[in-house]
């Protein structure tokens, strides 16, 4: 009867580990249309890009966060089956395997998740990269939305001096390379 509910909760921790990783369905980044270019150019581009971002991604790379939460479920079960039957016998083996189950399933959850959420930074990196190359409009950084040549807004900077026509340095200034 033990093995059976032992053998329970290993399918059922395998199942809900399954559900925690999530293979990306598409970026949780917004493009829009660059300019000049139609809704029907976009819609191309995106899928095209929304492949090319899960090949890149390697397809179903999530499985490998599911696959390290099943092993660390299985090896906290084998270990703590090992030290409950080390402490105290059968009856503490079987206690052993179920705590090292619960603690196996609990960091192989938190493996899980962590693979998932660097497969979906992944997958939008590689979609913005493809959208962008594309000459649609992707979302950017707040420091680099500006390009460097436009002043930002409000700023009010003096005009260049005109060609040959250099103003002197200030009083009390040595330019470099002068004797004073």
């Amino acid at each position: 009867m033990k093995s059976s509910t032992a053998s329970l909760a290993v399918v059922s921790t395998v199942l809900l580990l399954a559900g925690c990783a999530s293979v990306p369905t598409g970026p949780s980044v917004m493009a829009l249309p660059g300019t000049g270019k139609n809704f029907e150019q976009f819609r191309g581009d995106d899928a095209e890009c929304r492949q090319y971002a899960q090949y890149q991604t390697g397809g179903s790379a999530d499985q490998a966060g599911v696959d390290a939460g099943v092993r660390s479920a299985a090896i906290g079960t084998v270990i703590g089956a090992v030290a409950g039957a080390a402490i105290g016998g059968r009856d503490s083996a079987g206690a052993g395997a179920a705590t090292g189950l619960v603690v196996g399933s609990m960091a192989g959850a938190g493996a899980a998740q962590g693979s998932a959420h660097a497969t979906q930074r992944n997958y939008d990196n590689a979609y913005v990269q493809c959208m962008y190359s594309k000459g649609h409009q992707v979302p950017v950084p707040a420091g680099m939305a500006r390009s460097r040549t436009q002043a930002p807004a409000g700023a009010s900077y003096p005009p260049p001096p005109p060609a040959g026509n250099v103003p002197p340095p200030p009083p009390g200034y040595a330019p470099p390379g002068s004797s004073r």
